[in-house]
């Protein structure tokens, strides 16, 4: 069993992030070498070839293999809900807790069709952050502390790890750390989230801009603004990611609040989402432009914007699909069949 480093403050995670394993690249090459071979003409499986060969090599070992994927939903609760932000209370967030705990969720009807494990992960609904629009989010310590959080939650059984949340005012916080990291227009980064209007859109860019002006000076790389803007649960699935690269485990995220909530290491380490695919283009529009500024692209598009990790837990099925068909179909010679000269 890896074990993970000691974490007390943020500068713990930078180091850790300066030092994090790359690539199997035995692995890398052993799937690239039996690709060719396999009955089908060169490429004709597009992704799902590419797919295959990524999760070999993070996974660390050959053949890849996709019999332990799990979900980790992580739940949050913002200050800034408090500006009038979203379409429903802070309370709601506790309240779907409960429906996945019961399996009434959307997610849980997804986990079980796919054959996906769920783990639900309260991160002190009862302690809301800060609204950002006042204080900093978080300090120092209760980011580093849900941070280390995520990064323990990884088993390091797990074939994929598929990252989500559910957290009522979070796409405020992603708006706002999209804007930090990337710049531009909060209205660029804004989105209905629950189901606000227009007006009330409005609003939210008002509050995503005031919070980026308010620390700009403070933030010196993603963590700061992780600290600053970001939840709890967004730390959580922060260091999820990290954990999962030093425990061998492929990452996909899921919607713009997940993805946000990653794109806060690049800064510090560029390859730090190597490991991490995007199951689904979030309805959100400030998730498509996030993802051109990552350089990433999601596996699909379905129109939706519930998080819960239903979009990464739908990816699960490709995976699947790309492991299965790159393990178990027959070689040419396997098969008898002539190969191309």
């Amino acid at each position: 069993m890896n074990k993970m480093p000691t974490i007390n403050t943020l500068d713990d995670i930078r180091q850790i992030l300066t030092e994090l394993p790359g690539p199997d690249l035995e692995a890398a090459r052993a799937a690239q070498a039996r690709e060719p071979q396999l009955t089908k003409p060169a490429g004709s499986l597009g992704r799902l070839e590419q797919l295959a060969a990524w999760t070999a090599t993070w996974q660390g070992r050959y053949p890849p293999r996709m019999k332990t994927p799990n979900a980790h939903v992580f739940a949050g609760n913002h200050g800034v809900v408090a500006q009038g932000v979203s379409a429903f209370p802070s309370e709601v967030t506790k309240q779907m807790v409960a429906n996945f705990e019961s399996g009434g969720a959307a997610i849980n009807q997804i986990c079980k069709a796919l054959g996906v494990g769920l783990c639900v992960e309260q991160m002190d609904l009862d302690n809301p952050t800060q609204d950002f629009t006042e204080n900093p989010a978080m300090t120092d310590t209760e980011c580093a502390e849900a941070i280390r959080f995520g990064m323990n939650v990884i088993d390091e059984a797990s074939d994929v790890v598929c990252l989500g949340e559910m957290g009522i005012g979070n796409t405020t916080s992603a708006a706002a750390i999209c804007l930090a990291l990337y710049g531009g227009n909060a209205l660029t980064w804004v989105g209905p989230g629950t189901g606000i209007d227009k007006p009330a859109m409005g609003k939210k860019a008002e509050v995503v801009g005031l919070g980026v002006k308010l620390y700009k000076s403070h933030m010196q790389d993603g963590l700061d603004v992780l600290r600053c803007l970001g939840g709890r649960e967004m730390a959580a699935i922060a260091g999820a990611v990290i954990g999962a690269r030093l425990k061998q485990v492929p990452v996909m995220l899921d919607g713009y609040v997940s993805t946000a909530a990653a794109a806060v290491l690049p800064s510090i380490n560029k390859r730090a989402l190597d490991h991490c695919k995007v199951g689904h283009v979030s309805a959100e529009p400030g998730h498509k432009l996030l993802l051109e500024k990552l350089g990433k692209n999601a596996l699909q598009d379905h129109n939706m914007r519930l998080g819960e990790a239903t979009g990464a837990v739908l990816a699960v099925g490709l995976l699947k699909a790309a492991v299965a068909c790159h393990n178990d179909m027959a070689t040419f010679a396997e098969a008898g069949i002539t190969d191309k000269d």
